[in-house]
């Protein structure tokens, strides 16, 4: 398989009420088939919602700081910390001073949140 470049006018953005996602590169991309990279940030105060993944992801501080509960223990994360966070763990993202982080994950991740059904969201496929 060739090479793939991946434009910055190409990424594409999505926003929720707690984030905003840029998507680097995904499948529906191009040049990935397998794996999805994004970038994640967050505003002052804001917080995700109680979710999991049914795949590992990788997640790495840009700029801020984070308490990400994993399970039920709260890592707090600073700029150029990372955190693997397992398969089907639950996990909340909080952040009090705003953060940006760069995530990379199995392009066929699936989320599920308060037991409902199982979504591949917009920014990873």
């Amino acid at each position: 398989m060739p090479a793939s470049k991946i434009a910055q006018s190409d990424a594409r953005h999505t926003e929720t009420p707690n984030a905003a996602m840029t998507t680097l590169a995904s499948p529906t991309q191009g040049g990935t088939g397998t794996l999805s990279l994004w970038r994640t940030a967050m505003r002052p105060g804001q917080s995700g919602p109680l979710h999991s993944f049914d795949v590992e992801q990788v997640w790495h501080v840009l700029e801020g700081a984070t308490t990400i509960v994993v399970d039920t223990e709260p890592i707090t994360l600073a700029v150029g910390d990372t955190l693997v966070v397992p398969a089907g763990i639950s996990r909340r993202v909080h952040t009090d001073t705003g953060v940006t982080f760069i995530v990379s994950g199995p392009a066929s991740g699936k989320a599920t949140q308060g037991g409902g059904e199982a979504v591949a969201p917009p920014w990873i496929v």
